[in-house]
């Protein structure tokens, strides 16, 4: 499928799906920032190639390629080429966790995660894109559910696996902190002494440590939480201009700019998806 001469991003909640969000979109120039969203992103690209960089490793993918990306995993994206046009689904954990014991008719009991990233499965690929092309023609709910059901259940037996929790060490439990601080103080102008206060460590120990363990700096995190937190007011239909300031930004143009570039979409594309 040759790309379109424009942008455009399509965005919106599928109720068949208990409001999963959804995104078809051509990116030429537009780069996401480092980003994590708090549900899976699954997808992939149907022509043209993007550029990704994924807990700290970068490559170009195309068509046939997958995107498989866990909760709270730092990723970007830029175009390759002359750009792309991709397909994307973001299910929370309860919804792909209960996706999975429908289709196999068995409670699961671990934690589903991807740890591969970006396979090449072109088969699963073009049946991803089967699936999604369903919703997004607003097909029968029947119809709808057989074919993403059907999908996300074999992407998970061919690539899934269960979650790792690494071993615990005193740098990790700093930076560790210094995180959680972030996302209960995401309002607040955290400032990088009081940051380094709280994880224990001089501030460039803190940064070159967080950067290592979450393959962001602590400025990006603090920034991509206040987007995941004005993601959820929107979705409540609350006014971009009172999330702005709510969420710590400077402004709504400040807010505006921090949110295309992680999610794609404009704050009232997203508001009205």
């Amino acid at each position: 499928m040759p790309l379109a001469n424009v942008e455009s991003a399509r965005f919106w909640r599928d109720g068949r799906f208990r409001g999963m969000e959804c995104l078809s979109a051509t990116f030429l120039t537009h780069e996401y920032a480092p980003h994590a969203h708090d549900t899976f992103s699954i997808g992939a690209i149907e022509s043209g190639s993007q550029i990704a960089t994924l807990s700290g490793r970068r490559e170009e993918t195309g068509p046939g390629d997958l995107y498989l990306i866990d909760p709270g995993v730092i990723h970007d994206g830029a175009p390759g080429g002359e750009g792309y046009r991709y397909r994307m689904i973001y299910p929370d954990m309860k919804l792909f966790v209960d996706i999975l014991e429908d289709v196999t008719g068995k409670a699961f009991h671990a934690t589903p995660s991807f740890s591969g990233g970006l396979p090449r499965d072109p088969q699963l690929a073009n049946a991803f894109h089967a699936a999604h092309r369903t919703l997004e023609s607003g097909a029968g709910a029947l119809e709808s559910d057989e074919g993403m059901f059907s999908v996300l259940a074999a992407i998970f037996a061919r690539h899934g696996s269960a979650i790792i929790v690494p071993v615990d060490t005193q740098e990790r439990s700093a930076v560790a902190r210094a995180r959680e601080y972030l996302i209960e103080n995401f309002d607040s102008d955290v400032g990088l002494e009081e940051l380094a206060g709280v994880a224990g460590l001089s501030r460039a120990h803190l940064i070159r440590a967080f950067r290592k363990e979450y393959h962001i700096t602590p400025h990006a995190f603090l920034t991509d939480r206040r987007v995941q937190v004005a993601r959820r007011l929107l979705r409540q239909g609350r006014m971009p201009a009172d999330i702005a300031l709510e969420c710590g930004f400077a402004d709504q143009a400040h807010f505006t700019r921090h949110f295309k570039a992680r999610t794609g979409v404009t704050p009232g594309q997203f508001r009205t998806g």
